[in-house]
């Protein structure tokens, strides 16, 4: 039995292949390049993609498709769906898909939800995320076009109120042995700050910020003037290293870090998918609900990624 990978030669999709390969998977690496893909896809055309379902154990979408059709079709027949978007009314409009859905399989949310849960169950209080991203790597189309997509956008905080994306900056101190410096960020729309909200009974804010002051300071100014989007370039001075911590309200926190984001969320995709063909859960399910932060630990360092306490 396959796993199918939508995006499979894409920025993250092609590292999930690798590493799905490596642990004696086979994979199909789907796309519309014929010279690049293992499987023709074109996920506009939900009837071939349901063709193209046979014979498949597990979907991981890492093509930026945002098609809830996608998810219907496989939990039809029963086919886990993974999906390592970060777009919250997306991952809302899957947790009501009735069938296996596994949502929050990346790095953020992914590996930032795993941390807050281990951050919370140590002190049960209200968490921040920081999400620090690497303003120099050359992501995919899909991860400029989610970011720079927030600029000018509003979500519910868990007092009720309306925030901007990009404003409300926040300071948060980052350990020395993460390559990153202490710094401000500020607000962004991850999904799991609403999930773990409902989860925990108390807050959850996500925020977020580039490795250089000057990238983080230019989407808090586009953000008051999105028309200027066109001028945002896809790729800013910078370097590819990333950091996630998540911090209880006693200054206890656990963090992660790394070089290149797209890596890192493939090889948190990839336990996702090995965890639900393991236990095949039957609904909506969160990456929390089927792998602890203990789970990946070997796995981290075996990719070169940092975890701290």
């Amino acid at each position: 039995m396959n796993v199918l990978v939508l995006g499979g030669y894409g920025a993250v999709g092609g590292h999930a292949v690798r590493l799905l390969r490596a642990d004696g998977l086979p994979v199909l690496a789907a796309g519309r390049d014929r010279a690049r893909a293992d499987a023709l896809l074109d996920l506009s055309d939900v009837a071939g993609f349901e063709s193209a379902l046979d014979g498949v154990a597990a979907v991981l979408n890492c093509a930026g498709a945002e098609d809830i059709r996608l998810a219907e079709v496989c939990a039809g027949r029963g086919i886990p769906f993974l999906d390592i978007s970060a777009t919250s009314e997306y991952v809302r409009s899957l947790e009501d898909v009735a069938g296996p859905v596994v949502l929050g399989v990346g790095l953020a949310p992914g590996l930032t939800t795993l941390l807050a849960v281990d951050a919370w169950s140590s002190h049960r209080s209200p968490i921040d995320i920081m999400i620090g991203l690497g303003s120099g790597e050359r992501h995919g189309d899909a991860a400029a076009a989610w970011t720079y997509g927030l600029l000018g956008k509003h979500f519910s905080d868990p007092n009720g109120t309306s925030v901007r994306n990009f404003t409300s900056p926040r300071h948060f101190e980052v350990p020395e042995d993460s390559g990153y410096q202490s710094a401000s960020a500020v607000r962004a729309d991850f999904a799991d700050q609403h999930r773990l909200t409902r989860d925990f009974g108390v807050p959850v804010r996500t925020y977020l910020r580039m490795d250089t002051r000057l990238a983080t300071l230019g989407l808090s100014m586009l953000t008051r003037a999105p028309a200027l989007r066109a001028l945002a370039p896809k790729r800013m001075p910078g370097s590819d290293k990333w950091v996630v911590l998540a911090r209880a309200s006693n200054g206890s926190a656990r963090w992660a870090a790394g070089r290149g984001q797209s890596k890192a969320t493939a090889v948190v995709a990839a336990a996702a998918v090995r965890a639900a063909i393991l236990r095949q859960p039957t609904g909506p399910t969160w990456i929390h609900q089927i792998l602890r932060l203990d789970d990946l630990r070997d796995t981290l360092r075996d990719n070169e990624i940092n975890l701290g306490q």
